[in-house]
């Protein structure tokens, strides 16, 4: 048997971390869009920030599943980073342990309103803070395979 038959290559063994990532990315979008669209929950600022951290993944991580291309995981690691940094700060803001004066909330929902809960029970910042959780750890998995 042929050695490179045998043994996977690498552009293989990263795709299904880069999948998990982007299905994870493509999941988190559609529920941020079906809450604002369809459900009309009007987005806080911090929301909106981890949008922009979040959208932008679908695209980066869909083009790097293509061609299995590892070299995708290094422009998205700051949109992840930058996206979970946010929803951290955004739970620590929904639990009251960061200080009302440092909340930047403006136009639009408040950033600690209970009306941001799922079935009234899961904070969305939590669930935008697992789901960058994931993606990250993901991502970890995906650049080890890159380099071995």
């Amino acid at each position: 048997m042929n050695a490179a038959v045998a043994a996977p290559r690498a552009d293989q063994a990263v795709w299904a971390p880069l999948f998990g990532a982007w299905l994870i990315a493509f999941l988190a979008t559609a529920g941020a869009l079906f809450l604002g669209e369809v459900m009309g929950m009007t987005p806080c600022v911090l929301c909106w920030y981890q949008r922009i951290a979040m959208f932008p993944l679908v695209v980066i991580l869909g083009m790097g599943l293509l061609e299995a291309d590892g070299r995708s995981i290094r422009y998205a690691w700051p949109f992840a980073w930058a996206g979970w940094g946010i929803a951290v700060y955004h739970c620590g803001v929904f639990w009251g342990v960061v200080a009302e004066g440092l909340v930047p909330c403006g136009k639009g929902g408040s950033c600690a309103d209970a009306q941001t809960q799922m079935a009234g029970v899961v904070p969305i910042p939590l669930l935008s803070a697992i789901a960058f959780t994931g993606i990250l750890a993901l991502l970890w998995a995906a650049n080890r395979k890159v380099k071995a």
